[in-house]
């Protein structure tokens, strides 16, 4: 029969488990309603601008721009994987990361140079140790990730773009559908030609709108464009930010129950410890009193 002592002792660890588990849980909670009220209100105005930005750039069919030109060859790929910088949070980065490589060796097998940046503790650790060179790694993006941080990365992305030293840019990163579900996906966010076109395929057919621009269809573009790069850039972290937090209530949500289990089946084994040894006493004391007659 287990020592009782020993019984004891692991119970007592194992609430103390419980109750870091539930500690985490509920700062996940807390986390978690901040992020999503930011992607919540992010969201209305990105599917707004790549609405408006999609409306315009099929209207203003003698305008051109570079964020919306599809190079002939594509020769240079960029993508950036957004995963989190700590754990306990199931499988969120594994997830990521499956369909992250995927696309690395897609782009592999095609022959394009890969340009691979990584966001998180998670996916730079991964990667080195799949001897998997990244050009740059942040570790930065929080989930108090500023639209500021992230002008300045979109910014480089489009001047290299335009310079033609990029021909794609994708990111690979956990989706927020809603409370329930997210996806990990991998989005090619330029060129904006891709992105418009599948918005065009998925939407519902509608009147035709003709823009009369002023001052002009160039200016404009000029202006919305790059912005509706950067706010879909920025939603990604917001969603990636939002979906960590429900990954990891969720793993500490499970773990706390889970340590409620084991904390029940260790009373019960020290209950039956203890009762059987109050029972060999007895015995014991009953032998003795029987020799002694």
């Amino acid at each position: 029969m287990a020592n009782t002592r020993a019984i004891v002792k692991r119970r007592k660890a194992v609430r103390n488990i419980r109750k870091i588990t539930r500690t985490m849980e509920l700062i996940a909670t807390a986390r978690f309603k901040k992020a999503f009220d930011r992607a919540t209100k992010a969201e209305a105005y990105t599917r707004k601008i790549a609405e408006l930005a999609a409306d315009l750039s099929a209207t203003a069919v003698n305008v051109t721009h570079p964020l919306l030109e599809k190079h002939e060859q594509v020769s240079n790929s960029l993508l950036l994987v957004i995963t989190s910088n700590r754990g306990l949070c199931g499988g969120y980065n594994a997830s990521i990361l499956r369909e992250a490589t995927k696309r690395i060796h897609e782009v592999q097998r095609e022959g394009v140079t890969l340009h691979l940046e990584l966001s998180g503790k998670r996916a730079i650790a991964y990667y080195r140790y799949q001897r998997i060179a990244a050009e740059k790694t942040f570790t930065q993006y929080e989930d108090k990730v500023t639209f500021e941080e992230i002008d300045e990365l979109a910014g480089r992305y489009i001047a290299a773009f335009i310079a033609k030293r990029l021909d794609r840019v994708a990111v690979a990163y956990m989706k927020f559908i809603n409370s329930a579900r997210q996806v990990p996906v991998v989005e090619t966010l330029l060129p904006l030609s891709e992105v418009t076109a599948a918005r065009a395929a998925k939407a519902q057919p509608k009147t035709t709108v003709e823009y009369e621009f002023l001052p002009s269809a160039a200016g404009i573009l000029e202006e919305i464009l790059p912005m509706s790069f950067k706010v879909r850039l920025f939603k990604c972290f917001l969603d990636a930010a939002v979906s960590e937090q429900i990954a990891r209530r969720v793993a500490m949500k499970g773990a706390t129950e889970n340590a409620g289990e084991m904390i029940k089946d260790l009373s019960r084994q020290y209950n039956r410890a203890r009762q059987a040894n109050i029972t060999k006493e007895i015995s014991e004391v009953i032998g003795g009193a029987a020799a002694l007659d």
